[in-house]
């Protein structure tokens, strides 16, 4: 494959994930709406994440071997329409139970898509590392950011809108990606879902993954409860806000984290980023007046923290490319899974600051595992390099 191929494999995926992550966003600013013309509770509303994230921790068992028994760019493919199908019935939707499983559909594509394009992306870099990381991480930073302003804007007028704008834009990503992507030089060799629950048996890449799942729990607090507790914002204003929290979580992990990284130890770097992000929630639960404003600032912890794990889930991995990503996110969305509903249900139940109160206890504990298992995730990076030195 030609250096000018490989360029327009790379931002063809660049491109799709981008579109893929706004897809995440765009129902944020339509929550507070869709609950208030569906009649549905905050517990209910909640499932719409719930269900989109349930199938996508579900579906890594079978998305890399899929992956790698037929191929990433037919995988990438695959995913990318199942998201335009079920995208386009989540605008139909009638109630908000079937909304919810529509949703579950669309977190099928998008594992689909997410469990390969960064590994993709890695085999059209030649191994550049740090660079595929830099790439994917701009996509799906600046695609969590604009996935809000989308909705907001497009909520304005219906909330049915965004979803079918959303579908438009993937089935552009499908184009682009049937167009300008090939199958990398350096395919893996055929993998089952059974080498996940291997990988998960590797302590390094289980300790990696349950920091990140302690994390996560914080990470789509903020991302899918909060729109709920920043009452009197119109849709358009929740758009903004979250648009704002997008910007600051792909500048903090494209801009930040690889000049970060030169000066100071990324477990150093990670251990006082999720400590301030436990502290944040506090602030959120305590001074709800600023809570708009914390919730801004909370962009530059999840960009920080996004990037670093992503990171750290191929370093430490002694396995391919495939399975490690699979194994990484299967347990890192089953946290982010359970953060919607939990949040839904204690903030029904005791009230909208109750929840942020909950998810303090989470990543300090997640902070704590990480500090005490530091020196076995190093040693684990060092083998691994030891193993791909040359001779």
């Amino acid at each position: 494959m030609t250096g000018e191929g490989r360029l327009g494999g790379i931002l063809a995926i660049a491109f799709s994930t981008f579109i893929a992550f706004m897809g995440i966003g765009v129902v944020d600013p339509l929550l507070p709406l869709i609950g208030k013309q569906m009649g549905a509770s905050p517990f209910q509303v909640e499932w719409l994440f719930t269900s989109y994230i349930a199938v996508m921790s579900l579906s890594m068992f079978i998305s890399g071997y899929f992956s790698t028994r037929f191929g990433s760019r037919r995988t990438l493919l695959t995913g990318l329409m199942i998201v335009v199908i079920f995208s386009t019935l989540s605008g139909l939707s009638p109630n908000i139970a079937l909304f919810a499983v529509f949703r579950g559909g669309w977190g099928l594509g998008n594992a689909f898509f997410t469990s390969t394009a960064l590994s993709i992306i890695v085999g059209l870099s030649s191994g550049r590392f740090e660079k595929s990381i830099t790439i994917y991480e701009a996509a799906l930073g600046l695609g969590i950011a604009s996935g809000p302003l989308l909705g907001g804007f497009l909520g304005s007028f219906s909330w049915r809108f965004p979803f079918f704008g959303t579908a438009v834009l993937m089935a552009a990503g499908f184009l682009v990606t049937l167009a300008f992507v090939r199958e990398p030089p350096n395919r893996e060799e055929k993998r089952t879902p059974l080498e996940i629950i291997e990988a998960l048996g590797n302590k390094p890449v289980r300790i990696n993954s349950l920091v990140a799942l302690g994390y996560n729990f914080g990470f789509f607090t903020v991302l899918a409860y909060t729109p709920l507790t920043l009452v009197g914002l119109t849709t358009i204003q929740l758009g903004i806000t979250y648009f704002l929290w997008g910007i600051l979580v792909a500048f903090s992990s494209v801009i930040m984290v690889p000049r970060m990284v030169k000066i100071i130890d990324r477990f150093r770097i990670l251990e006082a980023t999720l400590f301030v992000f436990a502290l944040l929630f506090l602030l959120m639960a305590e001074l709800p007046s600023f809570r708009l404003e914390t919730v801004i600032a909370s962009g530059l912890l999840c960009g920080i923290s996004n990037a670093s794990f992503t990171s750290l889930a191929l370093e430490v991995s002694p396995f391919s490319r495939s399975v490690s990503s699979a194994a990484y996110n299967f347990l890192r969305w089953a946290g982010a899974a359970i953060a919607p509903i939990f949040a839904g249900f204690f903030g029904q139940l005791y009230g909208f600051s109750f929840p942020f109160l909950v998810v303090v206890p989470v990543v300090l504990v997640a902070d704590i595992v990480l500090i005490v298992h530091a020196p076995i995730l190093r040693n684990s990076i060092t083998s691994n390099l030891s193993k791909v030195a040359p001779t």
